[in-house]
């Protein structure tokens, strides 16, 4: 791994050229949006990958050069390759590639085979107001940030969420209809560390918000490889004599 993050947002890219709504608030695609901002941010190389390109474009060539896979799916997520999938899970259980799950990604194969639970949880489109509580202050994701922030119009992600208990909570949601969400769960699975953030709707302008943009910069750093030997496996010599 070199000085610079090597980063990879994967998008399905279906709503944006399907729904011309959604292609109004994301010409770029979401992907473009969330690369657009990221390349903004020092010390980050970042690439863009879509569902509909040979092997969703994480080959294992592309998966060599990603520090963090940022994972954005809705709509198609039987479409996902199994083998790929697998692939993934290799990079971040072994390899230690850092993973960023973004909203309805909680239901992508990826996500669902690292937690090893269904992921379901309580939902509803209804426009409303989402606050986001940091109740992790001092944890490398929340840095930056406030209390709180707000979200003017969002969709509802409710409890129970179907997950194991995270490693660290960094944000709980309030939703305008009363229910509340773990929406910011940190998770490690082998030498990988996966990072859920539950916004980002994509009827809705989410990832143009400066705080979620803040979050996703964040959670690439926190979820960066660290820097050690080759872990070796299987038989070893003792270190003493026996």
């Amino acid at each position: 791994m070199g000085d610079e993050i090597r980063v990879t947002v994967w998008n399905e890219f279906r709503h944006e050229r399907e729904d011309p709504g959604i292609k109004e608030i994301y010409p770029e695609g979401i992907h473009g949006a969330i690369a657009g901002h990221l390349r903004t941010c020092p010390g980050f190389q970042v690439k863009t990958a879509t569902l509909d390109e040979a092997e969703h474009g994480l080959s294992p060539e592309s998966l060599d050069s990603t520090d963090v896979l940022i994972w954005w799916g809705h709509m198609a997520h039987d479409e996902v390759s199994d083998e790929v999938v697998e692939r993934v899970q290799e990079r971040v259980v072994s390899g230690g590639m850092g993973l960023i799950a973004l909203h309805s990604a909680h239901y992508s194969k990826i996500f669902r085979r690292l937690m090893g639970t269904d992921c379901s949880l309580r939902w509803r489109e209804a426009g409303e107001r989402e606050r986001l509580w940091t109740v992790a202050a001092s944890h490398p994701i929340a840095e930056g940030m406030g209390d709180y922030f707000e979200l003017e119009h969002t969709e509802m992600y409710g409890e129970p969420f179907d997950i194991p208990s995270p490693d660290e909570l960094v944000f709980i949601s309030w939703f305008q209809g009363g229910e509340v969400f773990r929406s910011g769960c940190c998770f490690h699975r082998g030498l990988g560390k996966i990072f859920y953030f539950a916004p980002g709707h994509e009827e809705y302008p989410i990832y143009r918000d400066p705080n979620v943009l803040k979050v996703i910069e964040n959670a690439v750093r926190w979820a960066t490889p660290i820097r050690r030997p080759e872990v070796v496996r299987g038989k070893v010599k003792p270190l003493e004599d026996l």
